[in-house]
């Protein structure tokens, strides 16, 4: 593994890892399992991993990428958000209000507030790639992208690159 793309879940943004596979060119998605002599499967030929969340935020995705480099010393780590997401259809303040009006339970510390919906989808991005930047999680020798997926064309358009010199 070398690449990371992080997601939404959205099911009509299962496509999101193959995009981002073809635009790199050099990746392998989805892969196929590697049999031992006995039919165990050992390994994968797949080169990019997929990590999904609600709004395919990076904050919800900094384990995952932890772990992999540990498990596989990655290299580049992609966010991607896409056209007529659920996460644009509230503001963090909505979420944590309704949360608490119907569960009786305050969430408004336990996220950050940039990290709970998308406002405005560019400024999302960078947001993401500059968190994902600044965290200790994230080895400062890892290339960093953010795109944009747009659901009906399947265009996929480059944001933001933090490719370290």
């Amino acid at each position: 593994m070398k690449t990371i793309v992080i997601h939404c879940f959205d099911p009509r943004a299962s496509e999101i890892p193959q995009a981002v596979a073809d635009y790199f060119g050099d990746e392998v998605y989805p892969g196929e399992n590697i049999l031992d002599e006995a039919g165990n499967r050992i390994g994968n030929t797949r080169t990019l991993f997929a990590v999904s969340n609600a709004g395919g935020r990076a904050l919800s995705a900094l384990q995952s990428v932890a772990t992999m480099d540990y498990l596989f010393k990655v290299q580049n780590v992609v966010v991607v958000h896409h056209s007529f997401c659920g996460a644009t259809a509230f503001t963090p303040e909505a979420l944590v209000n309704e949360f608490h009006d119907h569960h009786h339970a305050d969430i408004s510390t336990m996220f950050d507030h940039d990290s709970l919906a998308i406002e405005h989808f560019e400024e999302s991005i960078r947001h993401d790639v500059e968190l994902l930047r600044g965290s200790p999680a994230v080895p400062k020798s890892v290339k960093l992208y953010g795109f944009f997926y747009e659901i009906n064309s399947g265009k996929l358009t480059e944001v933001v690159r933090d490719v370290p010199a």
